[in-house]
């Protein structure tokens, strides 16, 4: 009984060790770099056309953590957010209908050494809304998460990077074709 239980902690052990070497491996040879975002939307008006704004205004991200979440989260998310509109060749104006971004982190999470070897990583999770600036209505609620899912690229500037993304999630999906910038 003894060699039977010795037998499944290693095997237990061994699929750790591969799980971490196969990540480390697609890491070493150009895996996904930086953060990922995803947007889960909560409450939506019915019909939203995003092609009718020439402007993305992201307002101040407040900090529903008490101060827990790293400045630098905060510091980095504007450009971060022009990069992933830029990525997702949306145009944004410097004037015009204006879609306001607007809202709050709601969970910060730093990397363990546990996360380190067996990820997800790291992940920060703000509650953002998006309003229409002229009339202060807003158009959708959504939970949107930046994760880090790699070793390489770990820390609060590639959360932002991850959280911009998956608040442009949002306007990417609903965001005209032919009104994309071209290449």
């Amino acid at each position: 009984m003894e060699r039977r239980r010795a037998f499944g902690l290693l095997m237990v052990a061994l699929l750790l060790v591969a799980g971490g070497c196969g990540r480390g491996v697609g890491e070493a040879v150009g895996g996904i770099r930086g953060g990922q975002g995803s947007c889960r939307v909560l409450k939506a008006a019915p019909a939203v056309d995003v092609g009718a704004y020439q402007r993305f205004e992201l307002e101040r991200i407040a900090d529903g953590m008490e101060g827990l979440a790293p400045a630098e989260v905060f510091s980095a998310l504007p450009a971060e957010f022009a990069k992933a509109l830029a990525d997702k060749k949306i145009p944004n104006a410097a004037s015009g209908k204006t879609l306001l971004i607007r809202g709050k982190v709601l969970h910060y999470e730093g990397a363990g050494m546990l996360d380190r070897a067996l990820g997800p990583l790291e992940q920060v999770v703000a509650r953002i809304e998006y309003v229409d600036k002229a009339s202060g209505k807003v158009l959708a609620l959504a939970n949107c998460v930046g994760r880090t899912k790699d070793n390489i690229s770990v820390g609060p500037r590639t959360k932002a990077q991850g959280l911009a993304r998956g608040i442009v999630r949002w306007i990417d999906e609903r965001y005209p074709k032919d009104k994309r910038l071209e290449d």
